[in-house]
Order: C-alpha cells, then structure tokens, then sequence
C-alpha cells in the first residue's frame, strides 16, 4: 500500500553551487548592502545567470531553429514527389 509506484525520492541540486558573484545580482547585493539590506532570496536566482540560460536568445537562433532538418525534409519531400509523380512532358 502506500502509492509508492516505485519512484525513489527526488534529488534536488545543492544550494550552494549557485553563487551570486559573477552575476549581475551582485551589483543588487551591493546596493542592497549599502543599505544595510541583504537579500535571502538572491543565490536561488543565480541559477538564472548560468548555463545555457545566460545565453542571450536572438532572432536568428529563433527563426533559423530547425531549418537545417526541415531543408532536409523538403529535400526528400521534393524527390519522392518527383520520383512517384514525374512531371508531364507536353508540347504546350
């Protein structure tokens, strides 16, 4: 009984691998710190400034996604078309 369906408990990612130096939040913490503030919250947002999520995206990277297989598939599309149904030779 119990529900358990055989999943085993979910690992989480250590805290304390995100750090807010080197990130644009230190320049907040800074301010934050003149102040005489500290923000708690602010290492579970590093994350955001790291990997592939600090890589700006840009317009190229979203038009341009998948073009280079969906070449590749009209490519095939055009040759199978033209293998299955050759055009007509007319004198028109």
């Amino acid at each position: 009984m119990g529900g358990d369906h055989g999943h085993s408990k979910l690992s989480m990612p250590d805290v304390k691998q995100w750090k807010v130096e080197g990130t644009p939040m230190e320049f907040t913490q800074q301010r934050l710190a003149a102040r005489g503030l500290k923000d708690p919250w602010a290492r579970n947002e590093a994350w955001r400034y790291a990997g592939r999520f600090s890589q700006a995206v840009t317009l190229s990277d979203v038009l341009l996604r998948g073009f280079k297989w969906g070449f590749a598939a009209f490519a095939v599309a055009l040759a199978v078309e033209y293998v299955a149904f050759p055009p007509k030779k007319s004198d028109h």
